[in-house]
């Protein structure tokens, strides 16, 4: 073997590890998710992210890479490939099998599309999310991402943007879909009461399981070592450094994120909240996930404070606007997502404002984030109007009451502790687990 065919396959081997993380990500939004949201749509949690997943991997392996990978066309979208991924030219530069390369990429597709999951929890209508998690596969996450990672028209700017692992690409993405969901599912029944949340950002409408959401939380962690300093794409030359390097950035993010989302509920609400502070790690991550490479340790911390400190007041926004989102997904991947892209262009050690580079970088940044919202809301939002016109997208008043694991399923989550509990939809006679609904 000769030095170069080992260094490929070394290169190879550690693109796949990665991408098996972030696979593993599927788990920990499953149980973020699941532990966010009430027993009673537990069932119909993990089907979702089991289902979106399995979607969207056909979706992306019949239309998606080839819109984001393929020939491009005026820096738009891909034009080759389709149904046929392994026939995409140009991608010499990774170093890699194109299968590999592939396997790495769908995963993050799979990442942009559970997302929505979770803002849209316990009143979406199962076939509905199932299409949507097609269509955000197949076209929305492609197109956005053929213009940044593609070399299309974003990657094309005089000063081209940076998106290391994809903090707009994937997490904005996810976000900005997630706002248009829930602005067209509407608020769960009791979400907002005239008396509003009882306790600053602690929803009327608790979650089941802060362990299940915390068990998520790790697991979405440890999967970010495979998420960002996968996206070295290798782990020989160079490479090995620049690795441990996004490793350790993307660490401190987390933490301060943390730590952000920590003492401002007590800050807030005079309590060190559990959920703030799950919630301030994954945007941590998120916010980091545009910069890990480019920033020095110093700029992670402070990104994951932003990061922190913008989900919170993003949450208290979005409660006072009455915008019901189950998990906390907007803020945690669509704003933070934002900061963190535009934190590149004040952090990047290069090319960043605070670093006397000027403005530049920033503003390439700034269109980035802009071209996302509008890209992914629009879409989003077109796509959701025409599922409801067709499919119709929110269950019925009697099916969220019950919980759509009895309704859309058949099954109970937790039947040791649901005594009596009937299964046949035509049965239910009281909410899954008792008048609360948990």
């Amino acid at each position: 073997m000769t030095s170069e065919s080992l260094a490929r396959a070394i290169d190879t081997s550690w693109v796949l590890v990665a991408a098996f993380l972030v696979f593993f990500m599927q788990a920990g939004f499953a149980m973020v998710e699941a532990g966010f949201t009430r027993a009673k749509n537990a069932g119909n949690i993990v089907l979702k992210n089991l289902m979106d997943f399995s979607a969207g991997s056909v979706a992306y392996w019949l239309v998606g890479f080839a819109l984001m990978y393929g020939a491009s066309a005026a820096g738009l979208l891909g034009t080759s490939g389709f149904a046929s991924p392994w026939s995409v030219t140009g991608l010499e530069w990774t170093g890699l099998p194109i299968e590999a390369f592939w396997m790495f990429q769908v995963v993050f597709a799979g990442t942009a599309a559970t997302i929505v999951s979770g803002a849209m929890a316990e009143r979406t209508r199962f076939a509905s999310y199932l299409t949507f998690a097609f269509v955000i596969s197949a076209l929305i996450y492609p197109i956005l991402g053929h213009w940044i990672w593609g070399g299309g028209w974003l990657a094309r700017l005089a000063v081209p943007v940076k998106d290391f692992a994809g903090s707009t690409v994937v997490h904005s993405v996810g976000g900005w879909a997630a706002l248009a969901g829930v602005l067209a599912v509407g608020a769960r029944m009791g979400r907002f009461s005239q008396q509003g949340p009882r306790n600053g950002i602690e929803p009327a409408v608790a979650g089941h399981s802060l362990t299940l959401a915390a068990l998520g939380v790790f697991i979405l962690w440890f999967g970010w070592f495979g998420f960002n300093p996968g996206s070295t794409l290798g782990v020989t030359g160079d490479r090995a450094a620049l690795a441990a390097r996004v490793a350790v950035n993307t660490n401190l993010a987390a933490a301060t994120g943390a730590l952000a989302g920590l003492f401002l509920s007590k800050l807030h609400r005079g309590k060190f909240a559990v959920d703030a502070a799950l919630n301030g790690t994954l945007a941590g991550l998120v916010a980091i996930t545009a910069g890990a490479p480019y920033v020095s340790d110093i700029g992670a911390l402070i990104i994951g404070v932003l990061g922190g400190a913008t989900m919170y007041g993003a949450t208290l926004l979005l409660e006072a606007w009455r915008v019901d989102d189950a998990v906390g997904a907007i803020p945690v991947h669509g704003v933070a997502g934002a900061v963190g892209t535009l934190a590149v262009g004040l952090f990047d050690l290069e090319t960043g404002l605070l670093y006397g580079a000027g403005p530049a970088q920033l503003v390439s940044q700034l269109i980035a984030v802009v071209a996302c919202f509008v890209w992914t809301f629009g879409v989003s939002w077109l796509a959701f109007a025409a599922i409801k016109a067709v499919m119709g997208l929110r269950v019925t008043p009697e099916e969220e009451a019950h919980g759509l694991d009895v309704h859309e399923h058949g099954v109970v989550a937790y039947p040791d502790f649901t005594a009596g509990h009937p299964v046949e939809p035509g049965a239910v006679t009281a909410p899954a687990m008792g008048a609360s609904g948990r």
